[in-house]
């Protein structure tokens, strides 16, 4: 009985300790994030680092985009410059990263900046709201495509306002890259030890890892 016991118990530990692994943002602070002071206890979710599931059927923002009390963490001006911070252990060999943003609570994300290769092997990232942005309530988003291990998807997601930006939502849209989604069902995938190198990573790049300005996008699906 007491080593069956034990059995069990050590499964857990190790069940809890891949679900805490691997990186999430903390700021700033999004949908559900137990470093967010102001996040009711019962719906702080603890797995943040968690990627989304396979299936797609959390995609985007693990589905808490809607059903979570709106409320924005943070308020951005256009033209200025911010930076995001991020938490945990695993990194698994770096990879890239998108920051973007979505004007119609999450149906569609543009990205703003891209971090190709190498991310998220610093802890802090700087970035820079651009001029163009509409004015008013949007969601920002955090994505990772991991090199080492699985073939996943990261993303956690933050309500924000804008202010001072010269655009509108559909200029925005027309005008900045669609954020780079795969490894959810949607007919695309990464490939492990092969950095992601996205076909169009939008005007603010940085680069890392293997990856430079000549290298060649990869993979190239037909949904991004």
């Amino acid at each position: 009985m007491f080593p069956n016991i034990l059995v069990k118990a050590v499964a857990g530990f190790a069940v809890i300790g891949v679900s805490s692994a691997h990186m999430e943002l903390k700021w700033p602070y999004p949908l559900r994030s137990k470093y967010d002071p102001n996040t009711p206890e019962n719906l702080i979710d603890y797995s943040m680092t968690s990627p989304l599931e396979a299936d797609g059927s959390n995609f985007p923002c693990k589905g808490y985009n809607t059903n979570t009390p709106w409320r924005a963490t943070v308020a951005w001006s256009a033209g200025q410059k911010y930076n995001i911070s991020l938490a945990g252990t695993a990194t698994h060999g770096g990879g890239s990263c998108q920051l973007s943003l979505s004007y119609d609570n999450g149906t569609s994300f543009h990205a703003i900046q891209s971090m190709e290769g190498g991310c998220p092997l610093q802890s802090t990232y700087d970035f820079t709201i651009p001029e163009d942005v509409a004015n008013g309530d949007a969601l920002f988003a955090w994505t990772w495509f991991n090199l080492e291990g699985n073939r996943e998807m990261y993303m956690n997601c933050v309500d924000i306002t804008l202010s001072g930006g010269s655009g509108s939502a559909d200029a925005f849209e027309s005008a900045y890259p669609a954020m780079f989604v795969a490894n959810v069902n949607n007919g695309c995938s990464t490939v492990e030890q092969k950095e992601t190198v996205f076909a169009n990573p939008g005007e603010q790049v940085l680069y890392g890892g293997s990856v430079t300005s000549s290298s060649e996008a990869f993979p190239i699906c037909f949904s991004n």
